[in-house]
């Protein structure tokens, strides 16, 4: 093995490692009798970062418009508190938040149903701590997504 060779598995990780000895990990969801691609596949993480990223700008966007009126030190704190609150109320009632409309995922139970205020509420703590957002399990989903037996789907 050459050192080319070595620096490229420690660069992609123990999976493509595993991979490449020939362990089939199989597709994304599988485990969750999600089809592979389409209407109802795990949602990749660009699509799901863009999300977060169009709810995140829209909040900060009312924060330093409507309620700090131009404050950058007070825009932040206020941008949390609207992202939490517009996470926490939209994924409870309609299952997916303005950014996740518009790039089309939605978020429900592992069982395919939708999920309780508790779980909710719980997936939109763990989802202002941020890191859990950012372990992933096999199928692709972050900790607060796992926790709360969630999971984010194209729609």
């Amino acid at each position: 093995m050459d050192n080319r060779q070595a620096i490229g598995s420690w660069l992609s990780g123990p999976r493509a490692a595993a991979e490449e000895m020939g362990v089939d990990f199989g597709y994304r969801g599988q485990r969750l009798g999600l089809p592979r691609s389409g209407p109802g596949s795990v949602a990749r993480f660009g699509r799901r970062l863009g999300a977060v990223a169009i709810d995140w700008v829209g909040c900060q966007l009312i924060a330093y418009g409507l309620i700090t009126h131009g404050d950058m030190a007070g825009t932040r704190n206020w941008t949390l508190a609207l992202f939490v609150t517009l996470s926490f109320l939209t994924v409870a009632t309609v299952g997916f938040t303005p950014g996740k409309r518009i790039l089309g995922l939605r978020v429900t139970a592992e069982d395919g149903g939708r999920l309780g205020i508790l779980r909710v509420l719980l997936r939109t703590v763990l989802l202002a701590l941020v890191i859990p957002a950012l372990v992933w399990d096999r199928d692709g989903r972050g900790l607060h997504d796992r926790l709360s037996r969630a999971v984010q789907v194209r729609m």
